[in-house]
């Protein structure tokens, strides 16, 4: 064959490609372990395995009974109906306990076993524990394999500690007193499930007055096929207090459903600040069935900062309940749902107290047949007059078989309140690109512009690390598009 035919070949392979979006490129997040996993539960849900968890656990006989009484509540609910479908999810094929090889948690990088360390290497956590962090805690399906806190956090009185070794610890009545109080297993079927088989997680508490100036971060890596990953964050920002708090997620790619129900329950005391920094990678064959609700106290504030760009299906609305007079909630986030992904989105606020205010501010991203769809609930009591609440959000979609859904809700029981909501949907602008390739940008470029540059006010929220992935991200995303 002739090299004139090959560069003709070529060229045509180069057309071809463009006529599409190529998909996330998840070499970094597919890596796998297939050896890692010492000891598992067989697959199902029965009042046997609860209690075989619990054994494992050496709980104590509150959580036992704990686990046991929401097992009863998980087999009355039943499956939501009003999102999207997860009648793929069979809780009979889906192991609840996973435990790594050599799974004794360690406080030194070095001493994790090698397989499990090398995953973390190269999903770049040492290296961020380094640069940004006052102290990680890294999960490895069922169980945390390291935790580590600076010592000058530590000399401020902060309390990070992985959530089991709270539980055994002095303490074990703050967790009794908090544990599953803001998310009851009676919320929902998947609420129940976790109260039933959680395992792992993190307890941080920050004293009274104490500024946490570098965050701290957990990072939850589900390896195992046909498993399920259960950890409870729990959170308690003293008066005056203020802590950043990040959220790491992913998972290699199987051929067989993995679920995702944790739970975060945040409690933010009298002016006192939190933030929640989540950005998600999980693959897509998970159900992301995940809780986050928080409670902020006279003067507070909560901001949330939300990413998700994995899973197969999504149900995940962080909620905050502005409980105090004076308090204050922003949700800030970004969906990209791309092919075989139907990602359902979105954030609640409950006003319980006066001159309460709150932000929500989204932006969604869909192609190549993805279903992105956003949902917002805002309820405003009678007692919480003067409050503010604004909802804004954006749509943006690649290409014509995607799909874009807003769906708010509001509910308000007092006539004093100030209340906005503001909804976009759109696709790129075919003369916003014309315009940036006449100044010179490959067509490509100008798209990847455009929509980072939609996404820009979210990445600016994001710490350093996660604001430079999630626009890596979006450029490969783009690569090789026309739209």
């Amino acid at each position: 064959m002739s090299e004139q035919t090959n560069d003709t070949n070529k060229n045509k392979m180069k057309n071809i490609e463009k006529t599409q979006v190529a998909d996330i490129d998840r070499s970094i997040y597919d890596i796998r372990n297939d050896g890692a996993d010492d000891y598992r539960f067989d697959a199902g849900l029965s009042a046997e395995i609860v209690e075989r968890l619990s054994r494992e656990k050496n709980d104590p006989d509150w959580m036992r009974e704990f686990r046991l009484r929401s097992l009863e509540i998980y087999n009355r609910l039943e499956v939501p109906d009003w999102g999207p479908d997860i009648s793929g999810l069979d809780m009979d094929h889906i192991a609840t306990y996973v435990r790594p090889k050599n799974n004794k948690m360690q406080n030194k990088w070095e001493d994790v076993p090698e397989e499990i360390r090398d995953t973390f290497t190269q999903l770049g956590i040492p290296q961020a524990e380094h640069k940004y962090l006052a102290g990680v805690g890294a999960q490895y399906d069922s169980e945390l394999v390291y935790h580590n806190v600076r010592k000058e956090v530590e000399g401020q009185g902060v309390v990070y500690m992985d959530f089991e070794g709270a539980l055994h610890s002095e303490y074990e009545p703050m967790i009794r007193e908090h544990f599953m109080h803001l998310v009851p297993p009676e919320d929902h079927k998947f609420a129940a499930l976790h109260g039933a088989v959680w395992s792992g997680g993190s307890f941080v508490y920050v004293p009274k007055g104490v500024s946490v100036e570098i965050p701290l971060q957990s990072y939850f890596r589900l390896n195992a096929k046909g498993a399920g990953q259960f950890e409870h964050t729990l959170i308690i920002v003293d008066e005056g207090a203020d802590l950043h708090f990040i959220e790491g997620c992913s998972a290699p790619r199987y051929n067989v459903a993995n679920l995702h129900a944790g739970c975060v329950e945040l409690f933010v005391r009298k002016n006192a600040r939190l933030r929640y920094s989540t950005i998600e990678n999980w693959s897509k064959n998970m159900y992301n069935l995940n809780t986050k609700r928080a409670i902020v106290e006279e003067g507070g504030k909560m901001e949330w900062v939300s990413g998700s760009f994995g899973s197969h299906v999504s149900y995940l609305y962080p909620m905050t309940i502005l409980k105090g007079a004076s308090s204050h909630m922003e949700f800030t986030g970004i969906t990209f749902a791309g092919n075989g992904q139907n990602l359902d989105t979105g954030a609640k606020v409950v006003h319980t107290g006066a001159d309460t205010s709150s932000y929500i501010n989204t932006k969604s991203i869909s192609k190549d047949g993805g279903v992105s769809t956003f949902r917002s609930s805002v309820v405003i009591g009678r007692e919480a007059k003067r409050s503010k609440a604004s909802v804004s959000c954006e749509s943006l979609m690649l290409d014509s078989i995607s799909r874009s859904d807003t769906i708010p809700a509001m509910e308000i029981y007092t006539s004093d309140a100030d209340v906005g909501h503001e909804a976009q949907i759109g696709r790129i602008s075919d003369e916003a690109v014309f315009y940036l390739m006449s100044r010179g940008i490959s067509e490509e470029e100008a798209r990847a512009m455009i929509v980072s540059g939609f996404a820009d006010n979210v990445s600016k929220e994001l710490p350093l690390e996660y604001a430079v992935e999630m626009n890596n991200l979006i450029r490969l995303e783009m690569k090789g598009s026309i739209g």
